[in-house]
């Protein structure tokens, strides 16, 4: 039997470094990056190497801090893009089934795919406002469905999946033993009310928490160059992704890591309160 070869580069990414040079360009963020002048650090305050371990302690605080959890529940990451390899990595094996919605932001299907999973999509139309459909989502889970992987804001539609349906799928997660891996890179450019952080909604559940998110500094704040990015996990996940992360690297560059310590020490600074001008923000067209 010839085994198929894995999928070992995303064609998106490859497009979207090399050609997308256009006007309004859908390969890319859209948020201005902040400049160095604005950035509230200076090089006195630099030091080249910190402390080894798992994570760089102020920012673990400032990162649980932010959503009001404890730190052994965040797990640094370079990027939301390497979180979510990470995360896949350390909860799924070659074989497993994992539901991806569609249409998704590509690199999510690439990184399954390398991974060995047996990937099945679960469709968010245009029709029903890309709405994410629970019932749809129970019926196709089967016993060797291991993960669910969904993104709020909607990537690349930019639809909001409310509270009531992230309980509706924690609760399906429950039932199945399922891990539901959700990407919020996007989701604090909800500026009307409080943002539905899936990780806290999940936290209240009597049936312990099925929700494993990713996020970063780049898409609201235009922090990109930090690679600051994040993987919020209950405790015992959280650890094995901590493992898992020791095959790629010892540490982050800790100059990077005290930036992004002085950037959650003035978030609000870098957050707009509406877009900054009307072409700053458009999602990704690396849908797949």
């Amino acid at each position: 039997m010839i085994t198929p070869k894995r999928t070992k580069h995303s064609e998106f990414m490859e497009w979207a470094k090399l050609h997308s040079k256009a006007r309004f360009n859908l390969a890319t963020s859209g948020v201005l990056n902040v400049p160095a002048s604005e950035f509230p650090i200076c090089v006195d305050d630099f030091e080249i190497t910190g402390a080894d371990g798992y994570g760089y302690e102020p920012l673990q605080q400032r990162i649980a801090l932010h959503y009001g959890i404890a730190p052994e529940c965040v797990v640094a990451a370079n990027g939301t893009s390497m979180a979510n390899h990470l995360a896949m990595a350390a909860l799924i094996e070659p074989g497993d089934e994992v539901l991806i919605e569609q249409p998704a932001y590509a690199p999510l299907v690439d990184v399954a795919d390398y991974l060995g999973a047996r990937v099945k999509r679960v469709a968010r139309r245009f029709a029903d406002g890309f709405a994410v459909d629970p019932d749809e989502i129970d019926q196709a889970i089967t016993p060797a469905t291991r993960l669910i992987v969904l993104s709020n804001l909607h990537n690349p539609s930019g639809a909001l999946t409310p509270e009531e349906t992230l309980r509706a799928l924690a609760e399906i997660a429950a039932r199945s033993g399922a891990h539901v891996l959700m990407d919020e890179v996007y989701l604090e450019m909800v500026f009307d009310g409080q943002p539905p952080f899936a990780f806290l909604i999940g936290q209240s559940l009597p049936t312990g928490n099925p929700f494993i998110v990713t996020n970063s500094l780049t898409k609201t704040y235009g922090l990109s160059g930090l690679r600051c990015g994040w993987i919020l996990a209950s405790p015992d996940p959280a650890k094995r992704i901590w493992r898992f992360n020791d095959l790629f690297g010892v540490n982050a560059p800790h100059s990077v890591e005290q930036l992004s310590v002085a950037a959650f020490d003035h978030l609000q600074k870098f957050r707009p309160t509406s877009f900054r001008n009307q072409n700053t923000f458009v999602f990704h067209n690396g849908l797949l």
